[in-house]
């Protein structure tokens, strides 16, 4: 068992004020992804890429990470999911990495208290400045979360139908940026915003992940995200006053 009572998507995620930052553990924040996982910590912010790509197993991401970060000091540790998150553990295996990530024994291989948090969600709580945000992160995928008041909402949009047949991440994902060129895509990614932005009825938009970089100019209500926000969010992932942990919904 993980530390606290676990993360389910029926759970809400509270989020609590910035002064109990103060207190926060040293904690170890893995962000997994289809090209690389970023590795960082309370004391080494700037973060550390580790390859992976489709072949990546849970226990090469694991022996990979515990390799690179020998000497480092922490004793929590948070991991950033490319997928749906459930009694903290993958719930599903993920599109752009290897197999074997929902059966993996965690506790055993870690070695210390862990919480698992979609990869959207943790970049989106690393940049939340209140009110009703969505979060889009446009890497290799499509990942994408709602904050609401304070309570994080993971959300699943990159598979919905979109235009022609195809996925909302079959467009403003990787393969969608490099099969119809920057200047469709940035188009496709303000019209996607703009939609999703009228349904959720969202107050801004945080746009993250390893192409937004590529938007240029933004209109109004469109936040360029930071490269900081995934370790932000994994570290105030446990910036808990008491045992308890924060919840998900």
């Amino acid at each position: 068992m993980t530390d606290g009572p676990r993360n389910a998507p029926t759970q809400k995620h509270k989020i609590l004020e910035p002064c109990i930052l103060k207190h926060a553990m040293k904690v170890l924040v893995i962000d997994i992804g289809g090209t690389h996982i970023k590795v960082a910590s309370t004391d080494n912010k700037v973060p550390i890429k580790i390859p992976s790509g489709p072949t990546l197993t849970a226990k090469q991401m694991v022996d990979d990470v515990l390799e690179a970060t020998k000497g480092w000091d922490y004793d929590r540790i948070s991991i950033g999911y490319p997928g749906p998150v459930n009694h903290d553990a993958p719930k599903v295996e993920p599109h752009n990495l290897g197999h074997g990530w929902t059966d993996f024994n965690y506790k055993a291989a870690l070695g210390k208290p862990y919480r698992f948090i979609n990869d959207a969600a943790m970049q989106a709580l690393g940049g939340y400045k209140g009110g009703r945000m969505l979060f889009l992160g446009t890497g290799t995928g499509l990942g994408s979360t709602i904050i609401f008041d304070g309570t994080i909402i993971p959300l699943e949009l990159a598979h919905l139908p979109y235009k022609k047949g195809r996925t909302y991440e079959e467009y403003i994902g990787l393969a969608g940026l490099q099969l119809r060129g920057k200047r469709r895509w940035r188009k496709s990614v303000l019209d996607i915003i703009a939609r999703l932005q009228a349904a959720l009825v969202c107050d801004y938009v945080l746009l993250g992940g390893g192409n937004a970089k590529l938007m240029g100019d933004l209109p109004a209500g469109i936040i360029l995200g930071a490269n900081s926000n995934a370790i932000q969010g994994g570290i105030k992932l446990w910036a808990t006053p008491t045992a308890t942990p924060p919840r998900l919904r």
